[in-house]
């Protein structure tokens, strides 16, 4: 059967194989289809709730065996490929992530790192940690001295994890040799791709920060202008480095050619990253956090990830909600939703840290005492108050930044991988070294730069989080797969900074409590509470009316364009896969 591939902006489009690298979702349709969407969804809702979830669920893309879902087609495609070729979920997986290093820039990559969750065949879920790690030079004060930025250039990366992490989920559970699913991503780095829409826009709107690095402007910015819609965008350093990658593995990445490029660029641009902190880099295997749910187990990602022990807090804090159509986005249904999260986000900001540097209470954090405890601090008629939770870390606000990418892949023996992983800030600290080919992540921005100041998502954390040599910054980012009697049931996960949990706890929610299909349960409008600030931002199509409500109970509401940007793929009552493309922003689903 001929794989069909299908993009975010109409959902009922397909593309035939010859015509994948022209799918382009420009931002104004990604806009007015969400906002279509959510005023299909408005409309039952006020006059007539009984048909909701019975007639007016969004048609969800459907296959047979196996799926992939990602940000870009190209690398939506190449994970198919890699399945059709004999591949399993996990050498799929590896080779969209190199893809996405290539066709994604924003925010695929080499030079990042990230979290991921991988389903076995024999049922069992294991977590893979590839954070970045704070170089050996950095301590508490580094980035008090103006001269060193958390936010831009080479003093703001952290040591990269992806490359080790893709070899060893390989490693552990891939299936073809490691050269075969690396090579479609050199491909494309060498021959080049037909530019985006979402490629030019991108790089338009960070051109401030990409021509402030030789060797990233003279990819990105070549003659002061974006990369052209529609011609051949072509990477040869990255091409070069990846080329290596595929003949050599990761020690050329971490001991060799790639590393020697890497250490001489960013020292020469005034960064502290030395060779023996590449070579001593490892990704680490950890065990996943898990809850039950209505009948379904959810695992996801235990820290330095903080997103799976708070998107298991909110579910138990909202697991005694009425699911009756009627309350679905309901003042009464925002309003609890509201208040797990203000409960969680602080947890986050008091408690959550590197596990190999400080003592995280996972166990009692998500004990049914201290849930018990928790849940009774939640007023039932009016907002709580998030300084009197925790006064001694409350503080001013700071921006946010939404850029990170997700996929997920599902084979046809049920074996499912859930990745998460990023360079932090769109296109990360924009500094690229020389001959490498690939940007510089700027996590080191996701410690504190000092207990109680916020990041640049708005976040607050205490000294657990504070920046060490070799340790590993704090995340939001959730990947999450879950499972009934120990078979593949739904892997879903977000880019979105600081509102990643919240945007997969309500797709997760929309799932396993309203029982909606994939696609719906993304499309959905969604709120954010992350704490602090105190206040709940919603989405278009949450409606005036409840709005009011919740601000007669006493919340401050802003609103915003997105939290977060869901990708799911759900196994349906019949077997079959569903893709829950999220309207939000460019999503592809390709599937046989």
């Amino acid at each position: 059967m001929r794989a069909l591939i299908y993009e975010s902006s109409d959902p009922f489009r397909f593309l035939p194989e010859g015509d994948r690298v022209n799918a382009v979702n420009h931002s104004f349709m990604r806009r007015f289809t969400f906002m279509l969407c959510v005023l299909l969804w408005a409309s039952p809702l006020l006059v007539q709730a009984e048909p909701l979830l019975e007639k007016n669920q969004h048609t969800a893309i459907r296959a047979e065996k196996a799926m992939v879902t990602s940000g870009e087609p190209l690398a939506t495609h190449v994970g198919t490929t890699i399945l059709n070729q004999g591949g399993n979920a996990v050498d799929a997986s590896t080779a969209v992530a190199l893809a996405l290093a290539v066709t994604l820039p924003r925010a695929g990559n080499l030079g990042g790192g990230g979290f991921c969750l991988v389903l076995d065949r024999e049922g069992e879920v294991h977590a893979l940690d590839f954070r970045e790690t704070a170089p050996q030079a950095l301590h508490r004060e580094f980035y008090l001295d103006e001269k060193h930025s958390s936010r831009q250039g080479a003093s703001a990366a952290g040591v990269p994890g992806t490359v080790a992490g893709l070899w060893a989920m390989h490693r552990k559970f891939g299936v073809l040799p490691w050269k075969q699913v690396v090579e479609p991503a050199e491909r494309l780095a060498r021959e080049g791709f037909p530019a985006s829409g979402w490629l030019n826009d991108g790089v338009t709107s960070s051109e401030e920060l990409l021509s402030a690095y030789p060797a990233t402007k003279a990819i990105f910015l070549p003659g002061d202008k974006p990369p052209t819609v529609g011609k051949l965008f072509i990477q040869k350093d990255l091409g070069r480095t990846l080329k290596r990658l595929a003949e050599k593995g990761p020690d050329d990445f971490y001991r060799g050619r790639t590393a020697q490029l890497l250490v001489d660029g960013i020292q020469e641009a005034g960064g502290v990253m030395t060779a023996e902190d590449l070579n001593g880099y490892e990704a680490a295997w950890r065990k996943p956090v898990k809850g039950d749910f209505r009948g379904y187990t959810v695992w996801s990602m235990p820290p330095p990830s903080s997103g799976g022990i708070h998107l298991l807090q909110m579910l138990e804090l909202t697991e005694s909600l009425d699911t009756e159509p009627a309350l679905l986005n309901s003042a009464a249904h925002l309003h609890r939703l509201a208040e797990a999260m203000r409960l969680a986000y602080c947890d986050r900001a008091r408690y959550l840290g590197d596990p190999d540097f400080v003592d995280v209470p996972t166990e009692r954090l998500l004990s049914p005492e201290y849930l018990q405890e928790r849940e009774a601090l939640i007023p039932e008629t009016k907002a709580g108050d998030s300084e009197e939770l925790a006064p001694d870390l409350f503080q001013s606000p700071a921006p946010e930044s939404p850029d990170t990418t997700h996929f997920n892949v599902v084979d046809a023996d049920g074996m499912a991988v859930s990745f998460t992983y990023t360079l932090n800030f769109s296109y990360g600290s924009g500094f690229m070294a020389p001959g490498t080919g690939f940007l510089m992540n700027n996590e080191m921005d996701d410690f504190n730069a000092k207990p109680g100041l916020p990041n640049a998502y708005g976040l607050i954390g205490s000294a657990a989080n504070d920046v060490e040599p070799g340790k590993r910054p704090l995340s939001s980012m959730t990947p999450t797969l879950i499972t009934k009697d120990k078979r593949f049931y739904a892997a879903l996960g977000a880019p979105g900074g600081s509102r990643i949990i919240n945007g997969v706890f309500q797709a997760t929610y929309n799932l396993l409590g309203y029982g909606l299909n994939a696609q719906t349960a993304v499309t959905m409008p969604r709120i954010h509470h992350q704490w602090y600030p105190d206040q709940i931002r919603y989405e278009f199509g949450v409606s005036s009316d409840t709005i009011e409500i919740l601000e007669a109970r006493g919340h401050e509401c802003e609103p915003i364009y997105a939290v977060a940007h869901v990708l799911a793929i759900v196994r349906d009552p019949d077997g079959h896969l569903e893709a829950g493309l999220d309207p939000r922003r460019p999503a592809y689903a390709e599937g046989y």
